[in-house]
């Protein structure tokens, strides 16, 4: 199992004397101390109009953290498709995969969160048929031929990209879920499955199920064709924080994270722990936890390490002992 790292990019200009030129600043410094420290991968998500998440372009952010290391692959987690023209999506990540030389992976989703489809106009009741539009047209997109689409909500005639993506025959795709009962709709498609435990389950118990409904489907679905993006690769993200001295940093960190999250319902940490939707701890504890995931299937865990306002020094030595933590487990 690889295990990256997912930030949300939560930012609580009210309540903390730092402004968003500082705190990109330490985002593309946690990006250059994941690479070294060994992570697999880094990934970054797209909100918009609060401060619930703080980079709207995951684009611009991630071009940058390409321009920083060399090794650790790049995500994005996940670019809400419904809102964005999806040729503009193509060409934007396609050059991302470019100056990366080659290590995009792209989360994909439907959005969750009514101010933001307000704020762009779009009528929520419609993001299904939009998610769905906008990723037949980003595969043919990315085939650099010229191609037509007609569909409700997008019209495309005789168009072909002027940049193509470094990875062949695409960069790997993966779809994010709210619910476990979405993992054969992701196998049908023939993508990655994304998957936010504390979010979109009661019991971790219960995750091992949507994996293996998952991985059945997207045998089945996907026999006989090379047209799939990606192999099945299962990811889950969740909170971490590791310090054997005390949890207190991160405990208030992710009291304030939960208080301002835009969630239908709100879990306490001991709620959460107790059921192993999150990772804090000691390092014996984290790791006795990465090997639990690890057994449930995933082949990437994505540890939301930066969250809460959680100081910039406290996110980097978090880092530095679940690295270790992983070296033992390994």
């Amino acid at each position: 199992m690889k295990i990256g790292i997912f930030c949300v990019a939560d930012h609580y200009p009210r309540e903390l004397s730092r402004d968003l030129s500082r705190f990109y600043e330490e985002l593309l410094e946690q990006v250059v101390a994941a690479e070294e420290l060994g992570f697999s991968s880094f990934w970054i998500a797209e909100h918009h109009f609060h401060e619930y998440g703080a980079v709207p372009r995951p684009p611009i952010f991630l071009s940058a953290a390409a321009r920083l290391t060399s090794r650790i692959r790049l995500g994005s987690a996940v670019v809400v498709l419904p809102f964005d023209n999806p040729l503009r999506t193509a060409e934007d990540f396609a050059m991302v995969d470019i100056l990366s030389g080659g290590r995009l992976c792209l989360g994909v989703g439907s959005g969750y969160l009514k101010h933001e489809y307000e704020g762009f106009g779009v009528e929520p009741s419609s993001k299904r048929e939009r998610f769905d539009e906008s990723l037949d047209i980003l595969r043919l997109a990315w085939s650099g031929k010229r191609f037509s689409y007609h569909g409700r909500y997008h019209k495309v005639d005789h168009v072909r990209l002027n940049v193509r993506p470094v990875q062949e025959p695409h960069p790997p795709v993966s779809i994010a879920i709210l619910s476990d009962q979405a993992a054969p709709f992701v196998a049908q498609k023939g993508y990655g499955l994304m998957m936010i435990p504390y979010a979109t389950t009661e019991r971790v118990e219960e995750l091992s199920a949507a994996v293996a409904a998952y991985r059945a489907g997207f045998r089945e679905d996907n026999a006989g064709t090379s047209e799939q993006f990606d192999a099945p690769v299962v990811r889950f993200a969740l909170h971490a924080y590791c310090d054997d001295r005390g949890l207190e940093p991160g405990l208030a960190a992710l009291e304030r994270y939960v208080r301002t999250r835009l969630y239908a319902r709100q879990r306490s940490f001991d709620e959460l722990d107790s059921r192993n939707l999150l990772a804090f701890g000691d390092p014996e504890k984290i790791a006795r936890i990465l090997d639990l995931y690890e057994g449930l299937g995933a082949d990437e865990l994505l540890l939301i390490v930066n969250f809460g306002g959680l100081a910039h020094r406290d996110v980097l030595a978090s880092m530095s002992r679940i690295a270790a933590c992983r070296a033992v487990m390994l």
